[in-house]
């Protein structure tokens, strides 16, 4: 019964995580824009993430190899790859997002390889090879989306999982420069609400929260998620290790398509479900089998 603990964990912190792609959708449905919501997010983050971090006797490390690392994952892990995703959310269903993101493994592998923390693996680059080939069912039949149009806005729905894959190359080559994961995330998050803030009020993107409907709910419900499973995450890895926590990517693949269909409605052709097949067996060949660390 022990050993259930980690497979429950896993399960949750998956369905939440894959919950927070339908919201995503809600939150632009109102035509909310991109920076705006990425501030109101990091300051969630920051403030969930900051009490935890002072709870458990930390503190925000302000050293200048801290703001260095800060700055990178904020820009990189959270403030590029967020801003494209609000918009990308805005013209693909829900189900094809949760699609997108499996590719975050397939980007972080080549990457990997370009600067020299991995080695090249013939299995790895098949996996590569076919979640391409599953992007590649997204984009090219024209009956594979529910409108055709949608199909340029594929690539910049990659933008995301690509540089979701530099920032996890970043950590792992050059380190937390001592901090932990729940701690960089911090720092990274109030580094990036410290930016958001004059970029939203001078483009003309603030979103005003109030009056709070829906989709400002939806906003606020995905960032308490996002902060709880990804302290959730961190655990998971502490208690049953890297390789074990890193199958959560199928899981928030998959609940994010199922969430998507039970709260949008969506359905899906089948060429999106051969996609969704070719990616989760893309991800399977892609991730590392031994006790190697995992971003």
């Amino acid at each position: 019964m022990r050993n259930l603990g980690p497979i429950i964990a896993l399960l949750v912190i998956g369905s939440g995580w894959g919950l927070t792609i339908p919201l995503t959708k809600i939150v632009v449905s109102t035509g909310h824009q991109a920076l705006g919501l990425v501030f109101w997010d990091v300051f969630i983050c920051t403030v969930v993430l900051g009490g935890l971090t002072y709870a458990r006797g930390g503190r925000l490390e302000l050293e200048a190899r801290h703001i260095k690392l800060y700055l990178v994952v904020a820009l990189v892990g959270t403030i590029l790859p967020n801003a494209v995703s609000y918009n990308a959310a805005a013209h693909l269903p829900a189900g094809v997002m949760a699609l997108i993101i499996s590719m975050v493994p397939m980007f972080a592998f080549p990457i990997a390889l370009m600067m020299g923390t991995d080695r090249f693996s013939a299995r790895r680059m098949l996996g590569l090879a076919i979640g391409l080939a599953g992007v590649a069912l997204l984009v090219g039949p024209e009956a594979s989306l529910p409108e055709r149009a949608m199909a340029a806005f594929i690539p910049l729905a990659l933008i995301a999982p690509f540089f979701y894959g530099i920032e996890g190359n970043y950590v792992a080559k050059f380190g937390t420069e001592g901090l932990n994961p729940v701690g960089t995330l911090f720092g990274a998050s109030f580094v990036a609400m410290v930016i958001m803030l004059p970029l939203a009020l001078v483009t003309g993107q603030w979103v005003n929260p109030v009056p709070f409907g829906v989709p400002e709910s939806a906003l606020v419900t995905s960032s308490l998620i996002h902060a709880a499973v990804y302290s959730g995450y961190v655990w998971l890895v502490g208690r049953a290790g890297a390789v074990f926590a890193a199958q959560v990517s199928y899981l928030v693949t998959i609940f994010g398509v199922v969430w998507s269909m039970l709260l949008l409605k969506e359905a899906y052709s089948p060429y999106i479900w051969a996609a969704l097949g070719l990616m989760l067996a893309g991800m399977f060949l892609v991730q590392p089998r031994n006790k190697e660390a995992l971003a």
